[in-house]
């Protein structure tokens, strides 16, 4: 078997969700060389489209261009790194924008995480510190994990997802694409939140939350519908009507996302050390 090789690793976004991610991957590395591993990765720097950045560092790691740097770097890993409360489609439409194949991009997991062997994460996903996934949970790819998430049995997370920091899952909860649930929000066992909805912080889910809805509260209710860029991605995600050729992505490929000819995006298993 080969020696591991150490990669460059590219983040793209310079934000606070950028940072912590950087830490991260410093920490994997501390606990690489404590092992007496290589180094997974090798922080090549930020990316980020504000000119007003480049050429400055972040926290030690120099912002080098702008994200379609991506395009002449192509041995270098990726993971996408951007989003907020105010819009939190932004990490699906710059994905979609780079184009780039699903091998490109890494998995980050903090080694403080608690990821069971029998759960799996896709690419382009980040688990920061402490986070625990019990049993049988699946987290899509490019979803965005924050500390101190609690996913239990059978959870599903679906692709460009964000779990804001705090927040706690009962078992068989299904996530939908896109969706951010606010930070210390918990979540009832078997409840649904739907595709590009808004869950608020603190919030207590009892009830399903339907796609492309703003709910709050203790029980949490329906506050009003979600922004623009977010409804923007249902209507893109809705299903294409029968006897209407499926769009392909914005480089002609047919697929999107990390997934592959066949529809399918790959996933990594975490019984073993990730991509």
């Amino acid at each position: 078997m080969s020696a591991p090789v150490t990669e460059d690793l590219l983040i793209v976004g310079a934000g606070g969700f950028a940072r912590e991610t950087a830490q991260a991957v410093r920490d994997v590395a501390a606990a690489d060389v404590a092992a007496g591993r290589p180094p997974r990765w090798r922080l090549a720097g930020h990316l980020d489209d504000d000119p007003a950045l480049h050429g400055r560092e972040v926290e030690g790691v120099p912002v080098r261009g702008g994200c379609e740097l991506v395009h002449e770097l192509p041995a270098a890993r990726v993971v996408v790194c951007v989003g907020s409360p105010r819009d939190y489609a932004v990490r699906a439409r710059l994905v979609r924008r780079l184009g780039l194949p699903g091998e490109r991009y890494a998995t980050v997991v903090h080694p403080t995480a608690a990821v069971s062997g029998s759960s799996a994460v896709g690419p382009g996903s980040v688990l920061l510190a402490h986070c625990v996934l019990t049993a049988g949970v699946r987290v899509g790819s490019h979803v965005a994990v924050m500390p101190q998430v609690v996913l239990t049995h059978e959870d599903e997370v679906a692709d460009f997802a964000t779990l804001a920091s705090g927040v706690r899952l009962g078992g068989g909860v299904r996530v939908g694409r896109g969706a951010y649930v606010g930070a210390g929000a918990l979540v009832r066992e078997y409840a649904a939140i739907g595709a590009w909805s808004l869950t608020g912080m603190g919030s207590t889910v009892l009830a399903d939350v339907p796609a492309g809805e703003v709910w709050a509260g203790a029980p949490a209710r329906l506050l009003r519908p979600a922004g623009t860029a977010a409804l923007a991605e249902l209507a893109r995600d809705a299903p294409v009507p029968a006897g209407r050729a499926a769009h392909g992505t914005e480089d002609g490929s047919g697929t999107e996302d990390g997934a592959g000819p066949d529809g399918r995006r790959p996933q990594t298993r975490m019984g073993s050390p990730v991509a």
